[in-house]
């Protein structure tokens, strides 16, 4: 009665196999993106860019990126914080100016506008992700987990250590400059909420798309074969050496694109250890496991929960109720285990799957087969 197909027919192969065949999915889809675009830049103030919009577009790239490698390429990965930090450090050098050096001579190169440092802080991460994506070529499971979580702790000592990455600061943080766009200040003090939430939607539209695509193609079908069964890949024409680094390379570029704006439009100033550390891998890591695997939408979902949850805690547990911060934060512990665990044993496809059984239900409601 309120999803429906009747009246909705498909006259070619490309209509029938759309990502949303659907009329009314469509018209949610277009329906959500202008919402997004022009009404809640109109409507947000610096709270709720700050606490949840912000967050959740940032993380929700981060959780493409690594689904793109773990749930559709089937490569455990424990190194997301590393690749953000990477992301945001080379950010920072762009956005500051890069000195080189080519035959023993020094070259200044001056600053980068900001929408293109965080372009190629996602490649600097990306060729960063398939030089540790190499030990993918003849370990997996187990073993690769603990070759990124190695790469994790290496990558955060290394930009500890570096002092040429934080420009010689004597406190070791990196400070985002005030960069603009169209003479609107996107990073800074003095940058407009509603400009750094549309900079940011900006990404993750567009590499959502891109994401999207991908994962349908032929790039997408080779990384699920490596997923389902590598050596019959393998033997049925599949380069697990392309495929596999080419997951690697994709997931690392997203993700180096959201540290990078995690860095530069959301906090402005970060130390490596504190922002970057395994609890930021592993908090990827639960959005995906959450939100579902192999899911561009379970992205999104898990993104949305582990954002909301903690300030819906805040606002309800300890604003309204009275609770001690620290019980509703033990709380929040309590309920992201609990409903990995619960995700894990019994629906692994996590939230996406209970909203697609949500829309096959609509479609036969209120009939009873």
């Amino acid at each position: 009665m309120f999803y429906r197909e009747a009246g909705d027919f498909k006259t070619s192969y490309p209509e029938d196999g759309q990502t949303f065949p659907i009329k009314l999915d469509r018209f949610g889809f277009f329906a959500v993106l202008f919402i997004g675009f022009a009404v809640i830049p109109f409507v947000i103030n610096d709270y709720w860019v700050n606490s949840v919009f912000l967050p959740f577009l940032i993380y929700a790239i981060a959780a493409i990126g690594l689904n793109i490698l773990v749930g559709y390429c089937g490569q455990v990965s424990l190194g997301t914080g590393g690749f953000m930090a990477v992301g945001a450090y080379a950010c920072y050098k762009f956005m500051t100016g890069l000195d080189i050096w080519i035959g023993g001579v020094q070259y200044a190169l001056p600053p980068i506008n900001i929408f293109l440092s965080v372009i190629l802080a996602g490649l600097v991460t990306a060729f960063v992700g398939v030089l540790f994506g190499l030990p993918s070529l003849r370990i997996k499971g187990f073993y690769l987990a603990v070759a990124t979580l190695a790469a994790q702790f290496f990558l955060v000592w290394l930009f500890n250590k570096w002092a040429w990455a934080y420009n010689y600061s004597a406190s070791g943080q990196i400070s985002a400059p005030e960069r603009s766009i169209f003479g609107m200040n996107v990073t800074g003090a003095n940058a407009d909420p509603w400009v750094a939430y549309l900079f940011c939607l900006v990404f993750l539209a567009g590499l959502a798309f891109m994401a999207r695509n991908l994962t349908r193609g032929s790039m997408g079908r080779k990384w699920m074969a490596i997923r389902d069964m590598d050596i019959a890949a393998e033997i049925i024409g599949v380069d697990p050496l392309k495929a596999k680094l080419s997951a690697f390379a994709v997931s690392s570029f997203f993700i180096g694109i959201s540290g990078a704006l995690f860095f530069s439009v959301y906090l402005g100033a970060v130390e490596v250890g504190e922002v970057f550390g395994i609890n930021k891998s592993f908090l990827v890591l639960f959005m995906v496991i959450i939100g579902g695997l192999g899911s561009i939408f379970g992205a999104f979902a898990g993104a949305a929960f582990l954002v909301l949850l903690p300030v819906f805690l805040k606002n309800t547990l300890v604003g309204g109720l009275g609770w001690p911060t620290d019980l509703a934060a033990h709380l929040e512990f309590m309920i992201v285990g609990g409903l990995i665990i619960t995700f894990l044993v019994l629906e692994p496809h996590g939230l996406a799957q209970l909203w697609r059984i949500i829309k096959e239900k609509l479609r036969l409601w209120p009939f009873p087969h």
